[in-house]
């Protein structure tokens, strides 16, 4: 009876460990100067990993082993190892490192430096930055397309997209977008992008094979991040300054629902089985938790202070996330027009580092952007 019971026993450990912690979300606290993880069974904070100064965005491998944190004071990016939930080293980058993504294959990570005007490439295995690629003004946003051959970076500075090929690290063409573009991202399938324009109040669809933009889709007021749903039918835009995300059908590219979440939302992340999107409420200190079938929030998280990134992802060894999701059922459209009147200033020294930013807009906030060192982002 006594080895039944110590079998009994073995058994119950990977069961709950698996239940615990299989999918899960990292969010970046950018006053608390750490990672919150959170167990998406539960919806719940499970630990607080603690970081360097201002914590910007977030990625996690695609293998689930590593998530990569940008810390734009130390101009850093943190390796965090997610078994263990603690920092394991610290790569230098660029100046004002904003952005981060990871290859479809875990083995390279890229990195925005925002005052730099470049991207930084990264050897997984070594830590060692590999490359260095000049893009546009003020790199601001990343994504890797589903097919791994591209990567497109969102240029605020000059209002473009840059398209580098992943292979031979080289620019192959640069798309003109809307005024300030942020957050960006593909459909599954590839042939589309979506790229938020934070200073225009509109988000550009792409088409990837000619790279040019095909539709213009009136947003909120200052949309800022940008996820597609795994099945490709819906994108999922946070609005920071009227406090809700927008929802777009990507057949007809119109917004067909708004969802309030907290304030001054930024961060959206689609959860690995693809039921849900995590929200990132910078000006609430919480994660909206948002059921995709009927777009409510259904949960709400509390973080650490200012959470601005947000990546989800699975451990290592856990089955793939499936990539197809319920089809959310359609909504009434709730679309509102925007007239957003903006100007940009730009300033520029020898070497390409911006020393004077003053790009304010009607209805704009208080923005945590490139705001720490020489950038200056006014309203007036």
């Amino acid at each position: 009876m006594s080895a039944g019971t110590v079998a009994l026993v073995a058994m119950s450990v990977p069961a709950v460990a698996v239940a615990e912690s299989q999918d899960f979300a990292y969010v970046t606290n950018t006053t608390s100067n750490s990672v919150s993880v959170v167990d998406l069974a539960t919806n719940t904070v499970t630990a607080n990993i603690p970081v360097g100064v201002n914590p910007q965005e977030v990625a996690i491998a695609p293998n689930g082993a590593r998530a990569y944190v940008t810390l734009s004071d130390s101009d850093t990016v943190s390796v965090i190892d997610t078994v263990s939930r603690r920092v394991v080293s610290t790569i230098p980058v660029g100046d004002y490192p904003f952005a981060v993504a990871v290859s479809l294959d875990s083995t390279r990570v890229y990195v925005a430096n925002g005052l730099s005007n470049t991207v930084s490439v990264i050897n997984a295995a070594t830590g060692g930055v590999i490359t260095t690629i000049p893009v546009g003004t003020l790199p601001f946003g990343l994504a890797v397309s589903p097919g791994g051959t591209r990567l497109y970076v969102t240029n605020q500075g000059d209002n473009s997209v840059s398209v580098i090929d992943t292979a031979t690290n080289a620019i192959r063409t640069t798309i003109p977008v809307g005024v300030a573009p942020a957050g960006v991202a593909f459909t599954p399938k590839g042939d589309r992008a979506y790229v938020v324009n934070l200073g225009g109040g509109t988000i550009s669809v792409v088409d990837t094979i000619t790279a040019t933009v095909i539709t213009t889709i009136p947003g909120g007021t200052d949309p800022e991040r940008v996820a597609v749903s795994r099945n490709g039918t819906r994108a999922y835009v946070t609005n920071a300054s009227s406090n809700d995300v927008s929802v777009i059908n990507t057949a007809t590219n119109t917004i067909i629902a708004t969802i309030p979440v907290g304030i001054s939302p930024v961060g959206v992340a689609i959860s690995p089985a693809g039921t849900r999107a995590y929200v990132a409420n910078g000006g609430s200190n919480t994660v909206s938790v948002i059921d995709l079938l009927s777009n409510t929030v259904i949960a709400t998280v509390g973080v650490g202070g200012s959470p601005l990134g947000v990546a989800t992802g699975r451990l290592p060894g856990q089955q793939p996330a499936s990539q197809s999701a319920s089809q959310p059922a359609p909504r009434p459209i709730q679309q509102s027009e925007h007239t957003v009147s903006h100007k940009l200033h730009l300033t520029q020294t020898q070497g390409g580092h911006v020393r004077d930013s003053d790009f304010d807009w009607d209805r704009h906030r208080d923005r945590r952007h490139f705001n720490r060192k020489a950038v200056t982002w006014t309203t007036r």
